[in-house]
Parts: C-alpha cells; sequence; structure tokens
C-alpha cells in the first residue's frame, strides 16, 4: 500500500517526510488565515463602515512598507530564522489584539488596525511560505510535488471559515482569535520540521536565494514602458474597484442586517466556506476544461459579464440573499477562472517582465485600486447615491472591463501565434 501511494503521489525515497510536512504547514497556514479574515471583515463593521475608505488607504500605504522591507529580509536571512521572526511576531499581534479586544480598548481604532494588519498579513506570509517550498524542493521536484501541497492549502481554506462558521456564535468573535493563533503555532511546528529534515537541510543556514521577482518599483518602469502591461494595470484595477465597491455594499447590507458580532462574523465565515468550496470543485472540475473550450478572451470576460449581472441584481434588489449569492459566485469565478486565466496574460512577455512587472501588479497596483476606489464609492455616496444607484454605477463599468479582458485576451493570442511562427521560422533556418 505504501509503494502505491508513493507511485500514485509521485514520491522520491526521503520526500515523503517534507511534503507530508509542507502540505500540513500549507493547511494550517490558511487555515490559521481563513479563521481570522471573517473577524477582519467584522472588525470592517466595528471601526465603522463610513471608515472602510480610510482603512483601504492605510492598508495601501502599509503594504507599500512592509513588502519591500519583507523582500530585503526575504534576501538577507536564512529561511529558518525568518519563519521563526515572521510567524512569531504574527503570533504576538494576534495575542496582542486579543488582549485589547477583551479589554475594550479603544474598540473602533483597534477594529481599524486589526483590519489593515490582516489585511497585509495575509500577503506575507503566504509569500514566505512559497519561498520556503522553493528552497526546500528543486525545480524538478517541484513539477512533481506542489500540486500535491497545494492541496494542503485548499484543505486549510475549508477548514478555517468551517471552524468559525460553526464557533463564532459559541465562543464569540473575539475568541477565535485564540483558534488562529493555536492554528498559527502548528504551521510554525510543520515549517521548522519541514527545513529540518533531510530536504530542506542545506537551506537551513543560509539566506534564502535572490527571488527573481525583483523589488515593486522595478517593476514600474517595465509596466509603463508596455502598452499590454499597462492594459493588464488597468484590468487588474477594474478588478480592485469593483471588488471593493462590492465589499462596501457588502458591509452596510450586513451591518443593516445584523446588531451582533458574532453572528455577523458567522455569515462572512459561511461566505469564505461556500466561496473555497466552490473555488476547489470549479479548479477541480471546470476550469482547465472551460478555458480551453472558450477560449482566453471569453474566458477573461466571463466573469466581469456575470459581475455586471450581479450589480444590475443588487441595484434592483440590495438584499443580503442577492448579496451573498453574487459575492460568493464572483469570489469563486475570480479564483477558478479569472485569475488562472488572467496568470496567462504573463505567458507572452519578456522573461524580465514577467517577474517584475508582475510584482509592481500584484501589489501596488492592486491595492492602490482597493484604495481609490474606496474612495470613489464613498464620494458617490456623499453625492446622494444610495447602495441601489451605487450598484447600478458599477453594473457598466463591469462591462467595460469584460470588453477589455476580451481585448486582452485576443492580443494574448495573436502574441502567441507570433512566438510560434518566430520559433518555426529559427527551426527552419536551423534544418538549412
Amino acid at each position: 500500500m505504501p509503494s502505491r501511494l508513493y507511485r500514485w503521489l509521485r514520491l522520491a525515497p526521503g520526500e515523503a517526510g517534507p511534503v507530508v510536512g509542507s502540505f500540513f504547514y500549507f493547511f494550517f497556514l490558511l487555515a490559521g488565515y481563513f479563521v481570522l479574515r471573517p473577524v477582519r471583515d467584522e472588525m470592517g463593521i466595528q471601526g465603522g463602515v463610513d471608515q472602510l475608505a480610510w482603512v483601504f488607504t492605510a492598508t495601501f500605504v502599509t503594504m507599500l512598507a512592509i513588502v519591500p522591507a519583507f523582500g530585503w529580509a526575504v534576501r538577507r536571512f536564512a529561511r529558518r530564522a525568518l519563519v521563526m521572526v515572521c510567524y512569531g511576531a504574527s503570533i504576538g499581534v494576534i495575542a496582542l489584539f486579543f488582549v485589547l479586544m477583551q479589554a475594550d480598548v479603544a474598540p473602533a481604532w483597534t477594529a481599524r488596525a486589526f483590519f489593515v494588519w490582516t489585511s497585509v498579513f495575509n500577503l506575507f506570509v503566504i509569500s514566505l511560505f512559497w519561498s520556503v517550498m522553493n528552497d526546500v524542493f528543486d525545480k524538478h521536484q517541484s513539477l512533481r510535488l506542489f500540486g500535491v501541497i497545494s492541496a494542503g492549502g485548499s484543505a486549510g481554506a475549508i477548514v478555517g471559515p468551517a471552524l468559525t462558521a460553526a464557533l463564532a456564535e459559541r465562543l464569540g468573535t473575539v475568541d477565535l482569535l485564540l483558534i488562529s493563533i493555536g492554528l498559527l503555532i502548528a504551521a510554525t511546528g510543520c515549517a521548522l520540521a519541514v527545513m529540518s529534515s533531510a530536504a530542506g537541510s542545506a537551506s537551513r543556514a543560509r539566506p534564502g536565494r535572490a527571488e527573481r521577482t525583483g523589488s515593486i518599483w522595478a517593476g514600474a518602469v517595465h509596466v509603463f514602458r508596455s502598452p499590454y502591461l499597462l492594459a493588464i494595470c488597468v484590468f487588474i484595477m477594474a478588478y480592485a474597484s469593483l471588488s471593493t465597491f462590492l465589499y462596501f455594499e457588502q458591509a452596510h447590507i450586513v451591518a443593516a442586517a445584523f446588531d451582533d458580532s458574532a453572528t455577523r462574523t458567522r455569515v462572512f465565515a459561511g461566505m469564505d466556506l461556500a466561496t473555497n468550496t466552490l473555488t476547489l470543485g470549479l479548479q477541480f472540475f471546470a476550469t482547465a476544461r472551460l478555458v480551453a473550450w472558450l477560449g482566453l478572451p471569453i474566458a477573461l470576460a466571463m466573469i466581469p459579464v456575470a459581475v455586471a449581472a450581479g450589480f444590475g441584481a443588487l441595484g434592483l434588489a440590495p438584499t443580503l440573499v442577492v448579496l451573498v449569492v453574487f459575492q460568493v459566485v464572483r469570489r469563486a469565478g475570480n479564483y477558478a477562472l479569472t485569475k488562472p486565466a488572467r496568470e496567462m496574460l504573463f505567458g507572452v512577455v519578456p522573461r524580465e517582465d514577467k517577474y517584475k512587472a508582475k510584482n509592481f501588479i500584484d501589489t501596488v497596483v492592486y491595492r492602490f485600486g482597493d484604495a481609490v476606489s474606496g474612495w470613489v464609492y464613498t464620494g458617490l455616496g456623499v453625492l446622494g447615491l444610495g447602495l441601489a444607484g451605487l450598484a447600478l454605477v458599477a453594473a457598466p463599468l463591469a462591462l467595460a472591463w469584460a470588453a477589455l479582458g476580451f481585448m486582452l485576451g485576443q492580443t494574448r493570442e495573436r502574441r502567441a501565434r507570433a512566438d510560434t511562427a518566430g520559433d518555426t521560422t529559427i527551426e527552419q533556418e536551423r534544418a538549412r
């Protein structure tokens, strides 16, 4: 039986321990995060729905400060030390927030700070996980093993919100932080065990390999030199902006529907659970088939069209049921279809652009879109547009986003055909 399992998982001798450890490392890490995420959404309400634009701006500014520093630390320090410091500090921060929330110290400001910290925390802990994986496993092992390891994260992304949904009303929102602490301690233990294993011992005593992503600001130069990359930036900003519009709508609707903090947390957790479960099913059964069948242009436009329809429905009936269905379908569709299709857009750009520009787009552009759209939403509200009016404003923007996605998909296909033709010509020249 073990030999069959080894063959099925494509494990070589000596890999079972590191792979199992990495599986549970990712499982506990994402479970811990997804216990926190519904709490973060609840803190967004407790900090004041009318203050969300400021909170999103603070998240953007904090990200600009932390991401370069984190990138420097990844290149400078040994992975083992970095893991202990980063995860240990994260656990300490969560414990501090637990104390502040229990003592009811400046509740609105504590809630806002927790929202900002959790949003940034998600960026660097997952980045650190993959940095560790790339140190522990070489490029040949990664092709065989990362799929199995990623399954641990998928399982954790389901178990985490399931725990929160089941326990939020029983324990209360604040006590959920203790569960997250326990899961992150387990993740840290798994990380240290993996790095202490035979496969990880070589990475233990040296600084991490220099990442190929480059600095976020180096990527900006590449973006502004390329109309294609600029179009991708606009596509990402449209996604971020419409996501922010919907998030603000969600905060207003959920805050109006429920007075109890634990109940709101349970609702947010239920949405995460439904989203992650649906995403896993779509990724397993449909993503590759849909992209191959529909083609990249339609794959990129499909969810934006659904978003336009969702905003239209929300404008006509701004109710909790419509919101939940819309949010779950949109997020699952993005994770399972739009995001993989979006990543394919980088397959036809030069190698340096692929690493440096993508880093800039995924961090600065994305969070900048969040921050700006938060103020646009707030400004439209000041002008007198209610929830329904704001939703109907977003619908045509989503259609424009769909059109851009379709055009980007066509451009990518043309570039791919040109690259293929160029490769064929080179081969023909060599054959002469």
